[in-house]
């Protein structure tokens, strides 16, 4: 097993270095699958998906997923994101995590677009035919995590996408791969490489790239035929992120027989990611945790070379969340979990994310 972890260490590192340096704001707008980028996790959002060196569980899948085994039995999470508040664009997320063995975790996650409804219009009939469509966008994400020796966690993850309107549809797949580590006497340093998005370029195909037209030099201009448009294909939005945390313990009271004991810390973070087509970013933020019974979170990104430019990401700029943690037995072994976080947006009203998980 030994072997093993070390060679899927060197492939990762291996895809990174082909990645490292593969920001180029030039390509900005050349990827599509966009809705890879959103994240449906208040507790990751309130720090702007920055949590790379420590996220855990279900939340892992969509920042690192060499955190899945970060948990001791199993998570439930369902997450709601409202994003750009005013556009009436929600993204949900259905995702369950749980341990295999002392040091192998799995987990798999389902995550929507919501569009509302929108009208119909034709050329004919510009203000609406009467009828409405909305858009299908999807993924469903399986991962699998190993940690050895409670000191270096490597996952893989491998997901499905779909987009579909009422006559176009567009299918692709993706890997994630990632890596953390921890270290000191409390486990305070954590260290986090991930690799994402990394798959097969997408196409639209079906009925609605077919035009009408008539048969050019033809002697009967009005019979009509049908050409097909070849859509041109597009790849995802790859990524790199390389972040790392240290946890400054407030108070640590060990538990003893008479008092379940008191911790409390705060944990400085920064991150770093590489956009394959788009600016690369920075950003640090802090968590405050008290006892595993409620946290508080904020963070700042910033995107390297926009500025003056106008063309800054949506969410370059503050974000802070909170949780509660509420104990639904004696020995704390089941625990509810309430999440929220704000993420600034311009232009839009920000994102809201809220999330409900069981820890079990």
């Amino acid at each position: 097993m030994k072997n093993i972890l070390q060679l899927s260490i060197i492939a990762i590192l291996t895809l990174i270095q082909g990645m490292a340096f593969a920001g180029n704001p030039d390509r900005q707008g050349e990827a599509g699958a966009a809705e890879l980028l959103f994240n449906p996790w208040a507790r990751s959002a309130g720090v702007h998906s920055m949590n790379t060196s420590f996220a855990s569980g279900v939340e892992a899948m969509r920042i690192n997923v060499a955190g899945i085994g970060r948990i001791t039995g199993r998570e439930l999470q369902v997450g709601n994101a409202r994003l750009y508040e005013g556009a009436d664009l929600q993204m949900n997320s259905f995702g369950y995590a749980q341990r295999r063995g002392e040091r192998g975790a799995f987990a798999f996650t389902l995550t929507s677009l919501n569009f509302g409804d929108i009208p119909v219009t034709t050329t004919d009939q510009p203000e609406g035919t009467g009828a409405s469509f909305s858009p299908n966008f999807f993924n469903l994400g399986i991962g699998y995590s190993y940690t050895y020796e409670n000191k270096i966690s490597v996952g893989i993850l491998l997901r499905a996408i779909s987009e579909s309107l009422p006559n176009l549809s567009a299918f692709g797949a993706a890997i994630d791969a990632g890596v953390q580590y921890v270290s000191g006497a409390n486990d305070n340093f954590k260290l986090g490489i991930s690799l994402r998005n990394v798959g097969t370029p997408m196409r639209f195909n079906g009925e609605g790239i077919t035009l009408q037209g008539s048969v050019p030099d033809s002697d009967n201009p009005d019979y009509p035929i049908e050409f097909a448009v070849k859509p041109a294909r597009y790849e995802l939005p790859s990524m790199l992120n390389i972040g790392m945390s240290y946890d400054f313990y407030v108070i640590n009271n060990e538990a003893t027989d008479d008092s379940k004991g008191t911790v409390a810390y705060v944990r400085a973070l920064a991150n770093f990611t590489s956009n394959a087509f788009s600016r690369d970013q920075i950003g640090a933020g802090l968590e405050f945790n008290y006892n595993n019974m409620i946290a508080l979170r904020g963070a700042y990104r910033y995107e390297l070379g926009s500025l003056n430019s106008g063309t800054e990401n949506l969410y370059t700029g503050f974000s802070g969340g909170a949780s509660v943690f509420v104990p639904l037995s004696k020995s704390g072994a089941t625990t509810l979990t309430i999440d929220y976080a704000y993420r600034t947006t311009d232009p839009f009203n920000g994102t809201h994310n809220f999330g409900i998980g069981l820890l079990f």
